[in-house]
């Protein structure tokens, strides 16, 4: 007992040595809590079947044994009291900042390629994640840059004991030009992540916007939406007008078929029940119109030339349309002329009055 107190005696008297012996430890301490930390992750990643997580682990050894490594050397500064000089005051100061400046730093390139790590996991699962896909990620990646620079930054001046009221302010009005500057594009960028996360239309999806265009969604970026039409000529369409347009989505619902309605006239006097069964026929023979739900027809109204009829049949998808109208019209018209069936015509009767 007595050699241990006279030890700690003479290590009262030697600062230097107390401060060499802190930062072996740190040293030590560092390998061992790594080891620790690694351990109890390494039992949890084990459980699951994704590589994110391992590599996840590998990138946490070097900022957690820096961090411990530059606690030691923090204490062995306070030890060695470097202040207590005057011709050596502010050096104490200045090694704590320095100190503090290399752990902002460590942390936050760690918190970047977490975060690049955490958006490509993300990105695969676009089930649940609709906004970060791969088209958006790069977007993402720069937000997160941006952010965690502003934050390092921020966190690296209060280090050094400055002043960052003006930084801010200076931060402040130049967010304010730059939105000014760029409102049309900011306003094109929030859109379409609006989009992304409502999700009213997919890539892949045909679409029939309020003015008149249909087409199939080819891409879906944060500035604009790409569609390509019937005719091979691709549209581009700002999110802007994209998020205040009313978009019929032809893919949308619970099933991708569509429903194909065939107009058809035929002369007054015509067999009804002759026109519905030629009708259905010709829908039941036809290779691209589904089986379930069945077609059927309907007489719609008494019309002024003719008596309207309609046949309404089921496609598997609407990129059909074009070829299945096609090709039921064209039934209608043989089948009605075989059966010796007048399809009507507008007709205008004359009479003269001899006066």
């Amino acid at each position: 007992m007595e050699k241990l107190q006279a030890l700690l005696d003479y290590l009262s008297d030697e600062p230097w040595l107390r401060a060499g012996i802190t930062v072996v430890l740190a040293f030590l301490a560092a390998f061992l809590i790594d080891w620790i930390i690694s351990r109890l992750l390494r039992v949890i990643t084990r459980r699951t079947q994704t590589s994110a997580d391992d590599r996840l682990l590998a990138m946490c050894h070097r900022p957690i044994q820096i961090t411990v490594v530059l606690f030691g050397l923090y204490v062995a500064v306070l030890q060695l009291d470097l202040d207590a000089a005057d011709a050596e005051a502010g050096r104490q100061e200045m090694i704590i900042s320095l100190l503090q400046s290399i752990g902002v730093l460590t942390w936050t390139i760690f918190a970047a390629r977490f975060g690049k790590l955490l958006l490509h996991a993300l990105s695969k699962d676009t089930r649940r994640f609709q906004v970060i896909e791969p088209t958006t990620l790069p977007l993402f990646e720069n937000l997160v840059k941006v952010v965690l620079f502003a934050l390092c930054v921020y966190l690296l001046v209060k280090a050094w004991g400055k002043d960052v009221s003006a930084l801010l302010a200076s931060a402040g009005v130049a967010g304010i030009a730059i939105g000014f500057a760029a409102k049309d594009t900011l306003s094109n960028l929030f859109a379409g992540v609006f989009i992304l996360a409502d999700g009213p239309y997919r890539k892949g999806d045909f679409i029939v916007l309020d003015s008149g265009e249909r087409g199939q969604v080819v891409q879906i970026g944060l500035r604009s939406t790409r569609i390509l039409t019937r005719d091979d000529i691709e549209v581009t369409i700002p999110n802007t007008v994209m998020g205040g347009a009313k978009i019929m989505n032809e893919t949308g619902g619970v099933s991708k078929k569509r429903r194909v309605r065939i107009p058809v006239g035929v002369a007054y006097g015509s067999d009804v029940d002759r026109v519905r069964e030629a009708l259905m026929e010709v829908a039941q023979g036809e290779e691209l119109v589904c089986a379930h739900p069945e077609p059927r027809v309907r007489f719609r109204r008494f019309g002024d030339s003719a008596l309207d009829f309609e046949l309404l049949c089921w496609i598997p998808e609407p990129v059909l349309r074009g070829r299945a109208t096609d090709a039921l019209l064209t039934g209608v018209y043989r089948r009605f002329a075989d059966e010796k069936i007048e399809i009507a015509f507008p007709q205008l009767d004359v009479h003269l009055h001899r006066s």
